[in-house]
């Protein structure tokens, strides 16, 4: 068994207790390749911000548990390197879907996993979300659960419809599960395509949709019923117009992909969300500037020369994210 703390990692426990009272949210980037950790340890660095690093069931399918885990102790090197003398960087499971993969995870060096059994029946949902929980918490690893179902497709998950968190299960959800905070379901949701045409209206001067607003009245009754209690937004990207475009312009064909505008995360941040979690927008921006890289370069055949815009342009959206959206700079 390999302890988290071996790799010089953390987990969400004391950051999440900071940005709860400080009004903060901590940025969870999920990563499959070198490329993305390497821009966000950059950006990590450069705000000096605490960082999750999220590894979904895909991603370790795509890019192997192993390898993953000394890219994570490598994050933490790397960012020393770069000035940081005590990164906080959390390797977390996103979406683990049975005991096994999150036991698997804790015992490989995750500091912190997800049990999403948002899927099942509410007291199937609390026995294994609890099961993860114990096993867990034996080996100082803390546990984010889900309860609500958050509609949109991101690597394995998937859901037609979403299915917002019923306030009044909150207490007795977090007190049976001993879970160390809670994803909620008020609207966000996985993907680039987060809402369709039909739920948004049209901007009359730029034809661009614009979507429903979030349910605040949920987010609150929540705080009301666990105050202090933390937090997390799964599918929180805003999917910046600007990379669609761009991804348009050079061959794309993203029509109608639309986001949380990010007015509306800012003010979830401020809240008792202490974590949101981004995918998307990493992926639009490197895929941005491929395109937009192999378009005007059409005689480039060596990936450093498309993967460093690529790697630009994604260290260019996390700072984005850190100073503009989530308020978690200068907070190490």
């Amino acid at each position: 068994m390999v302890s988290y703390k071996e790799l010089g990692l953390v987990n969400t426990k004391e950051m999440f207790a900071k940005a709860v009272k400080g009004g903060y949210a901590i940025p969870a980037f999920n990563f499959n390749t070198m490329e993305q950790m390497q821009a966000i340890v950059q950006a990590s660095v450069e705000t000096k911000s605490p960082v999750i690093m999220q590894v979904s069931k895909g991603a370790r399918k795509y890019a192997n548990p192993t390898i993953l885990r000394y890219m994570a102790q490598g994050a933490v090197e790397y960012a020393k390197e770069l000035g940081c003398p005590a990164p906080q960087i959390v390797l977390h499971l996103d979406h683990g879907d049975s005991f096994e993969t999150c036991k698997s995870c804790i015992d490989t060096g995750f500091s912190s996993v997800m049990i999403d059994g948002s899927h099942l029946p509410y007291e199937e949902n609390i026995a294994l979300t609890k099961k993860v929980v114990e096993y867990a918490h034996a080996h100082d690893v803390t546990v984010e659960a889900e309860l609500g179902v958050l509609a949109g497709v991101e690597d394995e998950v998937s859901a037609a419809e979403s299915h917002y968190t019923k306030p009044e299960e909150v207490i007795d959800f977090a007190t049976r599960t001993g879970c160390d905070s809670l994803a909620i379901s008020i609207g966000t949701s996985h993907g680039a395509y987060k809402f369709t045409p039909a739920q948004c209206t049209r901007d009359p001067e730029t034809g661009k949709l614009v979507p429903p607003p979030l349910a605040f009245d949920i987010l609150k009754a929540i705080e009301e019923k666990l105050p202090g209690f933390p937090i997390v937004l799964h599918g929180s990207s805003s999917v910046p117009q600007d990379h669609v475009d761009t991804i348009n312009k050079f061959g794309g064909k993203l029509p109608d992909a639309v986001g949380i505008p990010e007015e509306q995360l800012r003010k979830a941040a401020s809240s008792a969300v202490c974590k949101i979690n981004i995918d998307s927008d990493s992926r639009l921006a490197m895929t941005a500037a491929i395109r937009q890289h192999f378009a005007e370069n059409p005689g480039h055949f060596d990936p450093r020369q498309y993967l460093t815009p690529a790697r630009d342009a994604m260290k260019a959206m996390y700072v984005h994210k850190i100073l503009n959206v989530l308020g978690s700079n200068d907070k190490l």
